[in-house]
């Protein structure tokens, strides 16, 4: 048996036009931009999804101008409306509860940026960015935290990545019920299950290209949504049986740190890289590995880098 490790790194950027975040993306750019659609690098396509983010994330308009200025990038501007990148399908689990939410974050370790950012494009948000200014998870000033998991299902739609869905929502809502509202007219490209809590609600909405938000029975998911799953995709994946590991701990951070919701590399290499807990009231997130921690706050953020041991490989 051997330990794989990986370093993640805490980042300030600001309202993203005084060069920090530039700094930082122009290093990932070569990487990332090999994520974005044949489509998108037309001018036709550009020009479609451009206007798809401008129908349907007005506010964040100026920042993506304001980015894509700082990036100086060919494509940054139709890259970063997340409207035409190739999908993705990561395995995680998560529970909203009692103003909390707890979440395990499941990839291969070299497709994580592994980015704690604190940023105040519109409002202060803290989370964990991905795709140089989505968010796999994050919580906003007002007290609201959302994260993600992949829905499970192979379907695939015009639409935004849901990881600058979580950007929005954080950066233009104050509440679940004004965050869930607003899913109803946000085209989504793959199925993803969607997380949130606020000081006064939790609940997991399920979205995707071919279905309405709906929202799921309780405030927890892991990767299926309102169908049954196939036995080979349990076989894979252990859905349903990470959901009901985490309907019986509730939010307990000793639970996600063990089998079955902390995973070891599985066929495709992928495993548990951190747990995430938030308490968006408090505005404090602490990430979690094997015998390590990291918090991270909006009254004290501090930037760094850490390298951690993930689960054990074979």
């Amino acid at each position: 048996m051997r330990h794989q490790h990986k370093t993640f790194q805490a980042i300030e950027v600001g309202d993203g036009g005084d060069g920090r975040w530039a700094a930082y993306a122009r290093v990932l750019w070569q990487e990332m931009a090999g994520l974005l659609t044949a489509e998108g690098r037309t001018p036709k396509g550009a020009n479609r999804v451009l206007a798809l983010f401008r129908a349907h994330m007005p506010e964040l308009v100026p920042v993506l101008n304001r980015l894509a200025g700082q990036l100086d990038r060919p494509e940054a501007d139709a890259f970063l409306t997340h409207a035409a990148l190739r999908p993705f399908s990561p395995a995680c689990t998560q529970i909203g509860q009692n103003g909390t939410l707890l979440r395990n974050y499941d990839l291969p370790p070299d497709q994580c940026e592994g980015t704690i950012v604190s940023s105040c494009f519109l409002r202060p948000v803290i989370g964990m960015q991905d795709v140089l200014w989505g968010l796999l998870d994050g919580m906003n000033d007002a007290g609201l935290a959302i994260s993600i998991t992949w829905g499970g299902r192979s379907v695939y739609g015009r639409g935004f990545a849901i990881l600058i869905v979580v950007r929005y929502l954080l950066e233009t809502c104050d509440s679940v019920d004004e965050a869930v509202g607003k899913l109803h007219s946000l085209p989504i490209a793959v199925p993803q299950n969607l997380t949130l809590v606020d000081p006064a609600k939790a609940v997991t909405v399920f979205v995707g290209p071919d279905m309405s938000p709906t929202v799921a029975p309780d405030a927890c998911a892991a990767n299926h949504q309102h169908l049954p799953v196939t036995d080979e995709q349990e076989r894979a994946l252990q859905t349903q049986e990470r959901l009901r590991a985490i309907r019986a701990a509730g939010a307990d951070v000793a639970a996600m740190l063990k089998p079955p919701l902390y995973r070891s590399v599985d066929e495709q290499g992928s495993r548990t890289l951190y747990t995430a807990h938030y308490r968006p009231v408090e505005g404090r997130v602490t990430y979690y590995w094997p015998g390590e921690s990291w918090q991270q706050s909006f009254g004290d953020f501090t930037p760094g880098s850490r390298t951690v041991t993930l689960a054990r490989a074979n």
